[in-house]
């Protein structure tokens, strides 16, 4: 599938060393990335006429004049699910230049994958409200080799701290082969194995699949959301996005 031609991925590499998690900007690509983040506020700021402003920063609009844009991003490993940061690290302002449009749900900096962004603020609520029960399946590399009796206890629910689980679809995988290659990769232990794990959840509590591996002994190591609904990342590139009609939601 083609590249929507309103995507911009980033292709300055970045350092992922020891230290401070995510690369600092220098230079003139600080100059860059700082002056993006100003022209998209600008634009931000000149599209809010003639429609009700957001009352935050995560937040679309409700005007049922605007045409309602959605859109599928494949977010990379270390980056925030949010358009500015203090500390300069990377956004989603690194990638999408689209002004306007916020994420619908959230999507953890160290966790990779599928998020959907929209300007339509009523649709921004049913895709990350947990009470319409929209199904987000995940990829999880574990620690170790993933037993039946975990898969049970997962797909029957588990305790955490903030209450149980709800029952969620739980099945052994080997890791796909159209899964790219996570920079940097997992620090890998030759004496310790892993395995993959495919879950499907419709719940949306914070760092909820990272919990639920824990809570039946097998902690994750790499986390890629795949499917949001019918909608999938699969052919979309780490970095890349593409428009969707929002009907289809």
């Amino acid at each position: 599938m083609s590249k929507n031609k309103h995507s911009s991925k980033r292709t300055k590499p970045r350092s992922h060393g020891a230290g401070k998690a995510g690369s600092v900007k220098t230079g003139a690509g600080k100059s860059r990335a700082t002056n993006q983040r100003a022209a998209r506020q600008h634009s931000l700021k000149n599209n809010s006429q003639a429609r009700r402003s957001p009352t935050s920063s995560n937040e679309a609009v409700y005007d049922n004049d605007v045409d309602t844009i959605v859109m599928l991003f494949n977010k990379p490993y270390q980056v925030l699910c949010q358009f500015t940061d203090q500390d300069d690290r990377e956004t989603l302002a690194d990638y999408i230049q689209q002004p306007g449009i916020y994420a619908a749900g959230r999507l953890d900096r160290d966790s990779e994958g599928l998020l959907l962004l929209t300007n339509n603020g009523i649709l921004q609520h049913r895709i990350a409200h947990p009470n319409f029960k929209l199904p987000k399946t995940y990829l999880v590399q574990v620690e170790g080799e993933i037993s039946n009796t975990a898969i049970r206890h997962l797909e029957s629910g588990v305790k955490l701290n903030d209450g149980p689980s709800a029952p969620a679809n739980a099945s052994r995988v080997e890791q796909p082969a159209w899964l790219w290659p996570r920079n940097p990769p997992i620090r890998e232990r030759k004496d310790i194995p892993t395995s993959w794990l495919q879950l499907t959840i419709s719940e949306g509590r914070n760092r909820q699949v990272r919990r639920m591996s824990a809570a039946v002994g097998f902690p994750t190591l790499r986390l890629v959301r795949t499917h949001i609904g019918s909608h999938s990342v699969i052919d979309i590139a780490p970095g890349d996005h593409k428009l969707i009609d929002g009907s289809l939601l």
